[in-house]
């Protein structure tokens, strides 16, 4: 399971620190070089789409590392090495 995480931690997308709510949308505009608002604005948009919008959303959400490394999924599944 570590791998999964670490392979996660891999991609170098991270939540930004100029976040609104999860990060998601900074964190995928640093990762691909694009201007926040737009990524902000494709994540909102793919909530028109009925269940895959915010599904998806909720899944990016547990899986993308904070700006230390640490991820909310691996957190609450206990893992002791603990990265905050």
């Amino acid at each position: 399971m570590n791998s999964i995480f670490d392979s996660l931690r891999a991609t170098g997308i991270r939540r930004g620190p100029q976040r609104l709510a999860a990060g998601i949308g900074g964190g995928l505009a640093r990762r691909f070089g694009l201007n926040v608002w737009l990524a902000r604005a494709l994540v909102l948009a793919s909530f028109l789409l009925p269940v895959l919008g915010v599904g998806a959303y909720l899944v990016v959400w547990v899986l993308t590392p904070w700006q230390d490394g640490s991820i909310p999924l691996e957190r609450a599944l206990g893992d002791g090495r603990g990265r905050r």
